[in-house]
């Protein structure tokens, strides 16, 4: 079953670089839940019945109000990342990393056979290797992730057409890239017009928006989370976000801590 937590949240000023700007309102996100999962490696995602961890070659299918295992997922994977729920199925982002030349696919989980197939293959992708692929406004939006301290700022934002046409591609900024060590963008999602991203193992969120000009993203603020990295999505029964703690073997719950305000 699934064990809602209550926490106790001590709000601080965090000092980090003046290119980090800490939002006043939801930047920090309290854990609500949490369900055991083995497969809690990768990503996580959730409906209003089910909950889903993602590992490298697996979806598992867990009952969302008992926690118990439902089903595992068939077909062939060598490296999922995060998932996203769009029309019924789960699309996860998937690569062949570490290998080279680096090759990606979007596969596609059809929730009630638990058959795993390829949605549409990138081939070789310029661009690095597949972490996130998100639906929106008739898009698909991609992160191709580079690994690296010297490389990782090539990691970019891709925004597809149907016809899969590059309609823009956006960096990430130097404020965010310096954040992230040798690794890289893990995970995100959209919220309104905000892009939420997360990395591969600090306990933080990035919140970024489109530029009006320009090819760089703009980071708005960097928010405290449970989540230590990996691939998170939106929480539909909540409007909070799901994503794992992979140490754990957990999936985690998160919302908007609630700052109280003095009259």
């Amino acid at each position: 079953m699934i064990r809602y937590l209550i926490l106790t949240l001590g709000l601080s000023l965090v000092l980090m670089p003046s290119s980090i700007v800490f939002a006043e309102e939801a930047c920090v996100w309290k854990q609500t839940a949490a369900l055991a999962a083995p497969e809690a490696v990768q990503a996580a995602a959730a409906d209003d019945a089910y909950v889903y961890a993602i590992n490298n070659t697996t979806v598992a299918k867990y009952d969302r109000a008992s926690g118990k295992l439902i089903a595992r997922s068939e077909g062939d994977a060598h490296h999922l990342n995060s998932g996203f729920l769009h029309a019924g199925k789960l699309y996860c982002a998937h690569s062949n990393y570490p290998l080279k030349p680096e090759s990606s696919i979007i596969k596609v989980l059809d929730l009630k056979s638990m058959q795993l197939s390829d949605f549409h293959d990138f081939g070789h992708s310029p661009h690095g290797s597949l972490t996130v692929a998100v639906f929106k406004e008739d898009a698909w939006w991609c992160v191709f992730a580079v690994y690296g301290k010297e490389d990782n700022a090539r990691t970019v934002l891709v925004k597809f057409d149907p016809q899969w046409e590059e309609q823009g591609v956006w960096k990430f900024p130097a404020s965010v890239v310096s954040d992230l060590g040798s690794s890289s963008i893990s995970g995100g999602i959209w919220q309104g017009d905000e892009f939420l991203a997360t990395g591969h193992d600090k306990k933080v969120l990035y919140r970024l928006k489109l530029p009006e000009a320009g090819s760089v993203l703009l980071h708005l603020a960097t928010c405290e989370t449970p989540f230590p990295g990996q691939g998170i999505a939106i929480d539909p029964p909540t409007g909070g976000l799901v994503g794992i703690h992979r140490k754990n073997r957990q999936v985690l719950f998160a919302e908007p801590a609630k700052i109280d305000r003095a009259p």
